[in-house]
């Protein structure tokens, strides 16, 4: 009987299997090498971590997302990279990226969980209760483990082996597995707002987006299939339907434009394609601020709050995380084992705690793994 069983090879599952002693477990990865997820994220470079790390950052239960983060934060993340000769790079936002490549994180995830038996292009059909422990079906074989780690992450890009076995391994030990959205991924459009199409390939630096309660601060992209860039994807996080608002001039001062003789669409700090549609779209003439009726002022101001119902995302082919997953209080914060079957454990992004943009998805599939080792490692002989 092995002792552990790790479903997935992504960050948590090596994070974990690197973490435990050697030759006590057994990863299994469907794809043909580990860390597929791992090397495209960040642009290729992986957004590690950030220097701000707080459950305000994440969607899920704030007590848990707190009690698990704070036994492995991100001081010690990087204190466990840089231990590994890692010294990751702090840029814009305070996030943490690799120097040159996400294959450097890869590589020590890659070496430091090498002393366990990794297997590669296999995938976790079904796991059941046996004596003392589980039996775990793959498509080539059957395991018996006396523990269970599902690592197995959530269902965004499906292209690199996203399954839903984890939650189908949850559901089946009688948790409850909350719905599943794309997140952290673009908006399509509804027809109101196809002239936004016309614009791929333009960005605005620094809009502010409002969901419900939420501001979601960054780069706006407009894309062939609708919005995207750093602000869009935080606010896809919390968006479930309905209209968010757009502030394409967080900060201006309307003033300023007074008594020049110049057309607004040249004085707003915005790209001239772009402030000339949506000028356009809010049917304002482009003339000089001073020109203008009160009405046309009226709309104008619609710059600073452009409401926008989103007609949906662009799934989860393109979305970077999987929002909901299992229950986060049927789970031990403590030890990541269910609260409903002794021995089987979950962490990473299979549970419902999904981060925004930043490095506090992989920030959490880290944390998570580290104290599940803490719990497995006196139970492994």
């Amino acid at each position: 009987m092995i002792p552990v069983v790790i479903i997935g090879g992504g960050a948590s599952g090596l994070m974990l299997a690197s973490l435990l002693p050697s030759k006590s477990a057994i990863v299994i990865e469907s794809n043909p090498k580990v860390g597929a997820k791992l090397l495209v994220s960040g642009g290729g470079r992986c957004n590690v971590t950030n220097e701000v790390v707080s459950s305000d950052k994440y969607l899920g239960d704030k007590d848990f997302i707190s009690n698990v983060i704070s036994q492995f934060d991100q001081n010690a993340l990087l204190s466990w990279c840089k231990a590994r000769g890692l010294s990751l790079i702090s840029q814009k936002n305070h996030q943490y990226f690799c120097p040159n490549s996400a294959k450097e994180i890869v590589s020590i995830l890659s070496k430091e969980s090498s002393k366990q038996t990794v297997l590669l292009n296999e995938k976790v059909l079904d796991i059941t209760p046996a004596k003392d422990g589980f039996l775990v079906q793959t498509n080539k074989q059957k395991i018996k483990a006396k523990l269970v780690v599902v690592a197995s992450g959530g269902l965004s890009y499906p292209i690199l082996g996203a399954s839903d076995i984890g939650y189908k391994i949850a559901q089946n030990a009688s948790h409850f597995v909350s719905k599943l959205t794309p997140a952290l991924v673009g908006f399509t459009l509804q027809k109101e707002q196809f002239f936004m199409k016309e614009l791929s390939g333009s960005s605005v630096s620094n809009v502010e987006i409002k969901v419900g309660t939420k501001s979601c601060k960054g780069d706006l992209l407009f894309a062939h299939k609708g919005i995207s860039g750093p602000s869009v994807l935080n606010a896809s996080l919390y968006w479930e339907k309905g209209s968010i608002a757009i502030n394409f001039l967080p900060n201006f001062r309307w003033k300023s434009l007074s008594g020049s003789k110049k057309n607004i669409s040249t004085l707003l700090p915005l790209p001239k394609r772009v402030i000339k549609s949506l000028l356009e779209n809010l049917n304002i003439p482009d003339k000089t601020y001073d020109a203008l009726a009160k009405d046309e002022r009226d709309r104008l101001l619609g710059l600073q709050s452009y409401s926008l119902a989103p007609a949906g995302t662009f799934g989860f082919s393109k979305a970077e995380v999987t929002k909901g997953g299992v229950a986060a209080n049927e789970i031990d914060p403590y030890t990541m084992m269910s609260k409903f079957a002794d021995n089987l454990y979950f962490i990473g992004e299979v549970l419902d705690v999904t981060g925004e943009l930043g490095g506090y998805n992989l920030q959490w599939a880290f944390s998570s793994a580290f104290v599940c080792a803490k719990a497995l490692k006196p139970k492994i002989k």
